[in-house]
């Protein structure tokens, strides 16, 4: 399992998206398939997470051109800026079909029925193979279940029914304080391929108990988003479905958010918590993933720079075979960091290769220096990798996260509709 991130003032806590007060999740499996599936057995395919009050609501969406359907009615139900819950599924991504808004319409009309609340309360959402028409039939069959099941203890079978590839759930929470109380924030996310930086790179789903306006989510999210989610990349490809979306119900009973300051600077530390742990799960977890890999790139004169300078590394195709091979060929990073399309000088460039096995210096002023092959490949054997690339003296840095390339991501690939 990847290891968290520890930041002071945060202790993580159980529960993901139900670890908030207030929030309730469960998931089934309804049997969902496509054209050409074998079916996925019994796995949860179908879940839905409710509030106990109504929320403020905020959600990043793909810049892919190509949008899932839910994508355009979860925009309408939330306009707003309020929600009580999310219907998702997996298997199927309920795009590029002639009839996906009225499918996505009418999931959220099926959560309603079968709770109680309003279809425009809710968020919607599908991951799954593209292009194929989403059988409404299972999921209209499965929602009793899942809505008479609903728990304040039912993240786990919810986080289940939300992954495809993944071969591992991703979820994690964390407690802060806020003018005096205590306040929790967690979320679940789902991602293993067709990953790269352009938000929101997979489906994240976060609740909190924060009293926090809507404007003031919306702002922190897309802050928070260039620098956790919009930084990792598994192999290059942006999803048609992707959104991240956070509801806040205010049970914290803190003195409610309405602007910057310091009450607001906190709640974005916790969503950066969040967000970036559920990142470096989600790249740890790639398709046919064995190691993390993560970039650091400092000494940059712009934020910018050092944001591509990262990318360029963690998205090598070359660089991350080497990775896979425990090979410290160090001229795929040198080479990936020059064609980064930034301003720096090549002869300041410094580069070390680092996990919890040690650090060597491969490369000094844009050039090789000697290091053990041996003390080298020691060092790639470890399951979480950091290359630290510095380009001269400026005062930014930047962090990106993506994984090896295996055999394992081509044959994943290869037959995925499979």
């Amino acid at each position: 399992m990847i290891s968290k991130t520890d930041f002071d003032g945060f202790e993580y806590t159980d529960g993901g998206v139900c670890a908030a007060p207030g929030f309730k999740a469960w998931g089934v499996h309804c049997g969902l398939t496509h054209a050409g599936a074998i079916d996925s057995g019994d796995k949860n395919d179908l879940a839905v997470i409710v509030s106990d009050c109504e929320c403020s609501a905020a959600a990043v969406y793909t810049t892919n051109k190509v949008k899932g359907a839910p994508i355009q009615v979860t925009r309408e139900n939330i306009a707003d800026g309020r929600a009580r819950g999310v219907v998702v599924n997996s298997v199927n991504a309920n795009t590029c079909n002639a009839d996906g808004v009225e499918k996505a319409r009418k999931m959220c009309e099926l959560a309603a029925e079968n709770t109680g609340l309003s279809a425009s309360d809710f968020i919607v959402a599908s991951t799954g193979v593209i292009g194929q028409p989403l059988p409404i039939e299972p999921i209209a069959k499965g929602m009793p279940e899942v809505c008479k099941n609903l728990s304040y203890d039912g993240n786990d079978e919810a986080c289940e029914a939300i992954m495809t590839t993944d071969t591992m759930k991703k979820e994690v929470a964390v407690k802060f304080e806020l003018g005096g109380k205590t306040c929790t924030m967690g979320g679940m996310l789902k991602g293993s391929g067709m990953i790269h930086p352009n938000m929101a790179t997979t489906l994240s789903f976060i609740t909190t108990d924060v009293n926090i306006s809507h404007e003031c989510l919306r702002h922190a999210l897309s802050d928070i988003i260039k620098n956790t989610l919009n930084m990792v990349s598994v192999d290059g490809d942006t999803s048609t479905n992707d959104m991240c979306c956070v509801m806040a119900n205010g049970m914290a009973g803190n003195e409610r958010i309405t602007k910057e300051g310091k009450d607001f600077s906190q709640f974005e530390n916790a969503l950066f918590v969040v967000l970036l742990n559920l990142s470096r799960m989600m790249a740890r977890d790639g398709e046919g993933a064995t190691k993390l890999i993560e970039c650091v790139c400092s000494g940059a004169d712009s934020e910018r720079a050092a944001k591509i300078v990262a990318k360029s590394v963690i998205t090598s195709s070359l660089f991350k075979a080497a990775v896979f091979g425990e090979d410290a060929n160090w001229g795929r990073i040198l080479c990936a960091v020059g064609y980064a399309d930034a301003d720096f000088d090549i002869q300041q460039v410094d580069v070390d290769i680092s996990s919890k096995a040690g650090k060597i210096p491969v490369c000094r002023s844009g050039a090789g220096v000697e290091f053990s092959e041996e003390e080298a490949k020691k060092i790639l054997s470890e399951e979480e990798i950091t290359i630290l690339v510095s380009i001269g003296n400026g005062e930014f840095r930047a962090a990106a996260w993506g994984c090896d390339l295996t055999y394992d991501y081509v044959k994943i690939n290869g037959d995925y509709r499979s």
